[in-house]
Protein backbone atom coordinates (compact mmCIF):
# COMPACT_ATOMS: atom_id res chain seq x y z
CA UNK A 1 0.00 0.00 0.00
CA UNK A 2 1.41 3.23 -1.09
CA UNK A 3 0.83 6.40 1.10
CA UNK A 4 0.86 9.67 -0.21
CA UNK A 5 1.76 12.90 2.14
CA UNK A 6 0.76 16.11 0.70
CA UNK A 7 1.08 19.66 2.87
CA UNK A 8 -0.75 22.86 1.95
CA UNK A 9 1.28 25.04 3.92
CA UNK A 10 3.51 24.41 0.45
CA UNK A 11 0.95 25.05 -1.98
CA UNK A 12 1.22 29.00 -2.01
CA UNK A 13 -0.43 29.25 -5.94
CA UNK A 14 -2.55 26.91 -7.42
CA UNK A 15 0.54 26.18 -9.98
CA UNK A 16 2.58 25.36 -6.91
CA UNK A 17 -0.29 23.24 -5.88
CA UNK A 18 -0.76 21.12 -9.15
CA UNK A 19 3.45 21.10 -9.38
CA UNK A 20 3.25 19.32 -5.59
CA UNK A 21 0.16 17.28 -6.09
CA UNK A 22 1.63 16.11 -9.48
CA UNK A 23 5.18 15.13 -8.09
CA UNK A 24 3.98 13.80 -5.19
CA UNK A 25 1.34 11.71 -6.60
CA UNK A 26 3.79 10.50 -9.24
CA UNK A 27 1.24 11.85 -11.90
CA UNK A 28 1.37 11.45 -15.55
CA UNK A 29 3.46 13.54 -17.91
CA UNK A 30 0.45 14.45 -19.40
CA UNK A 31 -1.43 15.39 -16.10
CA UNK A 32 -2.73 18.80 -17.48
CA UNK A 33 -2.53 21.02 -13.97
CA UNK A 34 -6.54 21.45 -13.75
CA UNK A 35 -9.56 19.62 -11.84
CA UNK A 36 -10.34 17.97 -14.47
CA UNK A 37 -6.86 16.30 -15.12
CA UNK A 38 -6.52 15.91 -11.60
CA UNK A 39 -9.71 14.07 -11.30
CA UNK A 40 -9.19 12.03 -13.98
CA UNK A 41 -5.51 11.02 -13.08
CA UNK A 42 -6.98 10.35 -9.26
CA UNK A 43 -9.30 7.93 -10.68
CA UNK A 44 -6.88 5.98 -12.63
CA UNK A 45 -4.66 5.28 -9.13
CA UNK A 46 -5.26 1.94 -8.09
CA UNK A 47 -7.79 1.60 -4.76
CA UNK A 48 -4.50 0.19 -2.67
CA UNK A 49 -3.31 3.69 -1.84
CA UNK A 50 -4.02 6.39 1.11
CA UNK A 51 -3.67 10.39 0.36
CA UNK A 52 -3.47 11.85 3.34
CA UNK A 53 -3.42 16.00 2.87
CA UNK A 54 -2.26 18.39 5.89
CA UNK A 55 -2.67 21.99 6.59
CA UNK A 56 -5.73 22.48 4.76
CA UNK A 57 -6.61 25.74 5.91
CA UNK A 58 -3.63 27.06 5.20
CA UNK A 59 -4.11 25.72 2.00
CA UNK A 60 -6.96 27.78 2.46
CA UNK A 61 -5.68 31.01 3.01
CA UNK A 62 -3.18 31.03 0.00
CA UNK A 63 -6.36 29.55 -2.45
CA UNK A 64 -9.50 30.69 -0.77
CA UNK A 65 -12.17 29.14 -2.00
CA UNK A 66 -9.82 27.24 -5.22
CA UNK A 67 -8.30 25.32 -1.86
CA UNK A 68 -11.86 23.50 -1.06
CA UNK A 69 -12.31 22.65 -5.14
CA UNK A 70 -9.43 20.94 -4.83
CA UNK A 71 -9.66 18.63 -1.94
CA UNK A 72 -13.48 17.98 -3.55
CA UNK A 73 -11.67 16.46 -6.36
CA UNK A 74 -10.12 14.30 -3.94
CA UNK A 75 -13.23 13.84 -1.99
CA UNK A 76 -15.05 12.39 -5.14
CA UNK A 77 -11.93 10.71 -6.36
CA UNK A 78 -11.75 8.98 -3.51
CA UNK A 79 -15.38 8.27 -3.44
CA UNK A 80 -15.45 6.50 -6.75
CA UNK A 81 -12.03 4.46 -6.88
CA UNK A 82 -11.77 3.34 -2.85
CA UNK A 83 -8.86 5.02 -2.39
CA UNK A 84 -7.99 5.87 1.59
CA UNK A 85 -8.44 10.10 1.43
CA UNK A 86 -7.74 11.70 4.86
CA UNK A 87 -7.81 15.63 5.51
CA UNK A 88 -6.33 17.96 8.55
CA UNK A 89 -6.57 20.97 9.02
Amino acid sequence: MAIYLLDGKDMTSREEAFSLISKELELPEYFGRNLDALYDCLTEKSSDHTVVFVNTAILEEYLGDYAQKILSVFRDASAECGFEFKEKR
